[in-house]
Formats: C-alpha cells, structure tokens, sequence
C-alpha cells in the first residue's frame, strides 16, 4: 500500500534505518509477493533482510514471533507494526526496556481518540497493569502506536505452529504472573495510521508534497480537477472529471465528466467499483 506515494513498508524500514536498525525479519502471510516484490533482500534501502513465512494459518501477533524466532536468532528485539507510521526513536525504547529490566515493553503516547483506539493501562511506575476495549473506558488511558521491544523468552515457550495473541493473549497472562515485567515507554511520539480509508487518505496526504498523491504513470486530463485524492499506479481521470477527498487504486479509468467525493475507487475489469469513505 502506497503512502505518499512510497510502499508503506519502505517507508517503515527507512525510518529503522535512520536510527540504524538494519538486520530485519519480516513477518508474512496475506499476499507475501506484493511485499517480498517491494523490498527483495534490502539492499537497496540498506538492510540485511530476511522473511518468516504464515502458512497456510495466519498465527496472530504472538504465533507470528514465536515462528520467527530461530530466524531472529536474537535474545531480544524490536517488534514492529507493518501498518502504522510513527517518528518515535526506537533505540529509545529499547533504552527503557533494559533498564526496567522488562519483559516487554510498548510505546505508548496518550489515549487521544479512546472512541477509537482500546487502551494501555499504565501505574505511575510505568508498570502496564492491563488493557482496556475502545470507548468511554479508555478515556485517561495509553495507546500502542506500534513499536516494542520484548525478550525471545516471551514466546520461547509457546507451542509452535498455533495461532495466539499478544495483547488479550499472551502479555496478558504475563501481567498477572509476572507483574511489572510488561512496561510502558510513555512519550508524545507521531503516529499516523492506515485502518480506515479516512485514516489512508490523511495520512497518505501529509506525507505527500501536496494535495495530490500520485503513482507511477498517472495521467489525469488537463480540464479535470483533482483535490486532497490519492491516485495508485495506472491510474487515468479523463477530461472535465471531478475527484475530491477520493482514493484511485491502481488501474482506475476514471471517465469524462464523471464527478467522486469522499469515495475508493477499484477498477474491476471494465466495472469501476465504488466505496464511500466513512468518517
């Protein structure tokens, strides 16, 4: 999925590069070639990576790790969400993390949008003592933007091949076990998310150098108006069209006259499907 017009898992192996992480696994499941196609041994953006195979069971968020851990090969390590964006530094975290002494630690920045997002639950140690469902619940709590570190340990011992969860799973089980090793690294950090095609388009937006946000060969007719849109590859808007507040995925044909507010268009064969945008 393209932000700014860039993959957005170039663009978070870019971030780890700048703070010089560059010896990556990544984890795959869902359509693996559209991201091994984008990203190869990454080279080019300079890491070292390599990949973790799902299948044919999707593993979830704890399944996942516990399968890459001898290709990991490290006692403890960065984990990282491939779809969200944030500036936080992660050595920073990882900093956090050895001197609590921690198990795991989440980066967290205040519960902001608690209709939105479920909640960390942090003591004033910086000790995580649960987790709480999106909603009036979650007002005064924390939000996990994506970014941790946790210790092999953690899934050393779970059993291989079997799908199991983090948050609402596993690091659940460790707060009541083992209380004060699932930390908390508190900070005010960006975070800018792709959940929702609102969330797609303002993000996508505000990494893009204008109101526009256009892929490869992209050919939008001089007297149609195209604004605050994300245009995908192949992409073709003909002459007098209005697109406003849309999402173009690759290959749309966007005819003549034709006018889209606050919509995603895919293109079917000849049929050009249309979404709204909620929110």
């Amino acid at each position: 999925m393209p932000v700014g017009g860039e993959p957005i898992v170039r663009r978070i192996i870019s971030w780890l590069h700048d703070h010089k992480v560059d010896d990556l696994v990544m984890n795959l499941h869902h359509l693996p070639e559209t991201l091994t196609a984008v990203v190869g041994d990454g080279s080019d953006l300079g890491v070292r990576m390599r990949y973790s195979w799902e299948a044919p069971e999707v593993l979830g968020s704890a399944g996942g790790p516990r399968q890459a851990l001898s290709t990991l090969g490290s006692k403890r390590f960065l984990m990282i969400n491939g779809d969200t964006l944030t500036d936080i530094d992660p050595s920073a975290v990882a900093a956090a993390h050895e001197t609590a002494q921690a198990l795991v630690t989440l980066a967290v920045v205040p519960n902001r949008h608690f209709e939105r997002y479920g909640g960390v639950i942090v003591d004033e140690d910086g000790s995580v003592t649960g987790f709480s469902r999106r909603g009036a619940g979650s007002r005064g709590t924390w939000h996990f933007i994506g970014v941790q570190v946790v210790d092999a340990s953690v899934f050393a011992d779970l059993p291989a091949g079997v799908p199991l969860n983090t948050i609402g799973g596993i690091y659940d089980e460790l707060i009541r076990t083992k209380p004060g090793t699932v930390r908390a690294y508190r900070c005010d950090a960006g975070f800018w998310d792709v959940g929702t095609g609102d969330d797609y388009l303002h993000t996508s937006l505000e990494f893009s150098n204008g109101s526009v946000s256009s892929g490869r060969h992209v050919v939008i007719d001089p007297t149609a108006h195209v604004e605050r849109s994300v245009l995908w590859d192949d992409v073709q808007v003909g002459a007098g069209a209005q697109i406003t507040d849309c999402i173009l995925a690759d290959g749309v044909r966007v005819a003549a006259g034709a006018t889209h507010r606050r919509t995603i268009l895919l293109q079917r064969g000849d049929d050009l499907v249309v979404t709204p945008i909620e929110g």
